[in-house]
């Protein structure tokens, strides 16, 4: 069987700020630093356990894999419930829910003791450390993120696949219009590429983080992510630097959502349907098939 055309994402045991800024940042390639965070006390305490402790009251929001319907907001919650209720359904392994953007210092102000801002030469937003869990099997539709921030996302906890393109790929990806994600009939864990004939040309970046592992996104990169066992990652990030993806960012923060959530209501679920199609439309034609 045909597969997606990937390279492993390279690791380094620990990275010099000079040296990060050289080799990963300014070509804006990615990178996992393997021994980054092993003197925080999140290294050794953040557990299921823990946060069901420090934070089990807090109502947190829920996605699971269903496709985008009209009837939901940008971004729009699926559930939720009490952080406790989720951490046994993903501790009894009966739940595809996942957490995802949760801002954990807005909530649990404590847990900013337990890690600390990695000093790579990036100025990181202090007050938006984001917290993602998921249980086996549970994942991530292809997507870039809408203010195409540089990322440092750390993970705990189990395994966790991660593929990844940058902005260069979006004419092979069936990018869906006036939106941050790629078909989400497309399973990029085993790829059809018969049917989405596109993907063959296109060039990405594999691997799977473990506990500790800490993976530098550059700007704007897309991102499919797929939990091999029950885990969560902390992600913090630096607005980009680039002017082109800093103006992108900003666009779609103040008009690309507000549009797309004004078509989901005037015209239901043939504005979905629509983007569908484009998506086919626009990549067939742009690799000129």
């Amino acid at each position: 069987m045909l597969k997606l055309n990937l390279q492993d994402i390279p690791r380094e045991k620990s990275i010099s700020k000079e040296d990060f800024l050289k080799r990963y940042f300014k070509p804006q390639k990615p990178v996992i630093i393997e021994q980054f965070i092993e003197d925080w006390p999140a290294f050794s305490k953040w557990n299921l356990n823990y946060f069901k402790d420090i934070a089990g009251d807090k109502t947190v929001p829920l996605y699971d894999d269903r496709h985008v319907s009209c009837k939901d907001g940008f971004n729009e919650a699926h559930a939720k419930m009490p952080l406790k209720d989720y951490i046994k359904l993903l501790q009894n392994g009966s739940t595809k829910y996942r957490i995802f953007l949760w801002n954990i210092l807005k909530e649990v102000p404590q847990l900013q003791n337990d890690f600390n801002y990695p000093d790579l030469g990036l100025k990181l937003l202090k007050k938006l450390p984001m917290l993602f869990f998921g249980g086996k099997d549970s994942y991530t539709f292809m997507h870039y993120d809408i203010d195409l921030a540089n990322i440092f996302h750390v993970h705990f906890e189990g395994e966790k696949d991660i593929i990844l393109f940058d902005q260069k790929q979006n004419k092979f990806l069936y990018k869906i219009p006036h939106s941050l994600i790629t078909r989400e009939d497309i399973d990029f864990s085993n790829p059809d590429l018969e049917k989405w004939p596109a993907l063959k040309q296109a060039t990405g970046f594999k691997t799977t983080l473990k506990h500790g592992d800490m993976l530098y996104m550059p700007e704007g990169y897309w991102h499919y992510m797929k939990y091999v066992t029950t885990g969560f990652s902390l992600s913090l990030r630096a607005i980009p630097r680039n002017p082109f993806n800093l103006s992108k960012a900003i666009y779609n923060i103040l008009v690309m959502r507000y549009f797309d959530n004004a078509m989901r209501r005037i015209k239901g679920q043939k504005w979905i349907e629509w983007k569908n199609e484009q998506a086919v439309i626009r990549t067939t034609k742009q690799i000129g098939k």
